[in-house]
């Protein structure tokens, strides 16, 4: 009786994230993969709703940075096209946490050869490029907090802090192959690195305009309306205390039932994909 509800989330989402007009199809889970089943990056990386959470506060995080705003604003569409931002990031993700090792090592090239594409000058003269490092370090180290954090409200609230530190371990291994530096291998490196970088941060016109891009775009359709909402909320709750305070943003005048809401959702979707082999880790 509950086989149509299964069938119409697992067909929800993945039309979310899959470009289905080019022919786009989950990327299945190889043995062969740059990390092996049962490792903790591909446990993190396999949830959709505490990775949707953690993408869009990673994003409103990474965008304080005015580099990091810039390369975005003066390079991309994300502001008319974020249903493509979105799927280009979880492809890339998903590639390089489960795809055959050529498969994400080809994705890892990819982004490498767009990024040597990529430089400009900030409106306040200072020149930038997507090659840069420490750019880099940053993009990667807040959108690891993110998933790992967003992770642990929504699925491992007991997450152990050794998980913690492997997981930035792990991502560390794709961030090198980025031509990030410097790279954290564990959380209290990670916490670290963060501080570090707050210095560099800024919130102008331009980076409100994208919070409101991202924050407040309309759903694809009207039943995904409220979901949307949601895990805008979500994310908005997730965040950084520094962050929200720089995007002006006010907690969710009832965290309990945002989380509640949120966690439900997540349960809901993780049933749905129970029996699906595609992601399954043995």
């Amino acid at each position: 009786m509950l086989a149509p509800i299964r069938h119409a989330l697992i067909k929800q989402v993945r039309s979310t994230f899959n470009d289905q007009s080019r022919g786009e199809r989950p990327v299945p889970a190889s043995d062969d993969a740059l990390f092996p089943p049962g490792s903790v990056i591909r446990r993190v990386h396999g949830d959709v709703t505490s990775m949707m959470v953690g993408g869009v506060a990673a994003l409103l995080t990474q965008m304080l940075h005015p580099k990091a705003l810039a390369g975005v604003w003066d390079h991309s569409d994300v502001g008319h096209d974020q249903l493509g931002r979105l799927r280009r990031t979880a492809r890339f993700i998903a590639v390089t946490t489960y795809g055959h090792r050529d498969s994400a090592l080809a994705a890892v090239a990819k982004v490498n050869a767009i990024h040597a594409q990529v430089s400009g000058t900030l409106p306040d003269g200072r020149a930038y490029k997507a090659t840069d490092p420490s750019l880099l370090a940053w993009v990667h180290v807040a959108g690891a907090m993110s998933f790992l954090d967003g992770w642990r409200r929504y699925a491992e609230p007991r997450m152990s802090r050794a998980d913690q530190d492997l997981y930035f371990a792990q991502t560390a291994e794709i961030a090198r192959l980025l031509h990030a530096d410097p790279v954290p291998v564990t959380r209290c490196g990670a916490e670290d690195l963060i501080t570090s970088f707050q210095g560099e941060l800024h919130c102008d016109q331009r980076t409100r305009e994208f919070r409101d891009f991202v924050l407040e775009a309309p759903a694809q359709s009207l039943p995904e309306a409220p979901v949307r909402i949601l895990l805008m909320n979500a994310a908005v709750d997730l965040l950084p205390e520094f962050a929200r305070r720089m995007h002006g943003l006010a907690k969710p005048m009832l965290p309990p039932i945002v989380r509640g809401a949120t966690f439900g959702l997540a349960r809901t979707i993780r049933w749905a994909f129970a029996g699906e082999k595609y992601r399954r880790d043995k």
